[in-house]
């Protein structure tokens, strides 16, 4: 597994993590012990950094990191967090200091931690942007040594210009895949020369980019796929990557003609990713011990030339003009 340096963290990350949304809530129910071998199946593939956020199954997905880590005490995994979604209604008033206090401890209590890794931002309010007052507390939980660092998630590559300019700020976690290159033109590269991480998530485009899904696919009443795809629980653009299904489907069908033999759709979709000098880490997300290896292995693929130049066009071709202003 091929790694890449954190640097607010002063510690190297394997370039293909692990999203634990799945391990919590909102992509169908998993058991206790389908959540526990995908956790070890990742880390023995080599995966050292695991993604989670609070609000994911209320706190189920955390508890069952912590109970992975309480098994394998040896364990060398950078565990980040989100915090603010528990906010309701989820406002710029409602993120008050004692707030994301009792957020944060509750994450502490959850991951069963004293100090947590990294605790990112979860897709705030745009007015949280204007205002310094929400980043100055992340800031003195970090001189208190209640985080060791903190980021922002964000839905726009404008939110992610102005988090990553923040004193402070250690990572940005934003949307990009094939079917999301607008991070691509300015705010992957003032990251990378801030130093800023990059985390990549949704890195298949909820499912499109492994080139199985179809007209036909139909998803659970549990499963954002199903209930989101107008955005009425949550941004739009988290389903498909706010990709009409019928353009994904056939923008993703155009990409897996140029995967070469031997590879996945999927794995070349992350492979892709992971090649990008400027992303820290992807976590695609897993369901069962098989996906989290299959991922895992795309950190060792090398795709020629002809699957750039194919996101390319497609892109250009099919997907721009539904995301590109958007977000």
């Amino acid at each position: 597994m091929r790694t890449r340096y954190f640097r607010a963290l002063d510690r190297e990350v394997s370039v293909i993590g692990l999203g634990t949304w799945q391990l919590g809530a909102d992509w169908g129910d998993v058991s206790d012990a389908d959540a526990q071998a995908t956790l070890t199946a990742a880390f023995e593939s080599g995966v050292t950094f695991f993604d989670t956020a609070d609000v994911y199954g209320d706190g189920v997905s955390e508890r069952r990191i912590a109970a992975w880590r309480a098994s394998n005490p040896s364990a060398d995994v950078t565990v980040a967090t989100k915090t603010g979604r528990r906010a309701s209604p989820h406002t710029a008033e409602n993120y008050s200091e004692d707030a994301i206090r009792q957020w944060v401890d509750r994450s502490r209590r959850n991951l069963d931690v004293d100090v947590l890794d990294l605790v990112q931002l979860h897709c705030p309010p745009q007015e949280i942007y204007s205002d310094d007052r929400v980043f100055d507390i992340m800031r003195r939980l970090e001189v208190e040594n209640v985080i060791r660092t903190w980021g922002v998630s964000v839905e726009t590559v404008e939110q992610g210009l102005i988090a990553a300019r923040q004193p402070g700020c250690a990572s940005l976690q934003v949307i990009v895949n094939a079917l999301r290159l607008k991070p691509f033109e300015e705010l992957l590269p003032l990251a990378h020369a801030n130093g800023v991480a990059i985390i990549a998530r949704v890195p298949l485009a909820s499912g499109l980019l492994s080139g199985r899904i179809t007209s036909d696919t139909t998803f659970g009443a549990d499963d954002h796929r199903n209930y989101n795809r107008d955005g009425s629980a949550f941004d739009v653009g988290e389903t498909f990557s706010g990709v009409p299904l019928d353009v994904g489907i056939a923008a993703a069908t155009r990409i897996s003609a140029a995967v070469p033999v031997g590879v996945t759709p999927a794995q070349a979709a992350l492979a892709w990713l992971a090649s990008h000098p400027a992303v820290t880490t992807v976590i695609p997300g897993a369901r069962n011990p098989e996906q989290a290896r299959a991922n895992a292995a795309a950190a060792d693929i090398d795709l020629p030339a002809n699957y750039d130049e194919t996101v390319q066009v497609v892109y250009d071709e099919l997907v721009r003009s539904h995301v590109h202003s958007q977000w």
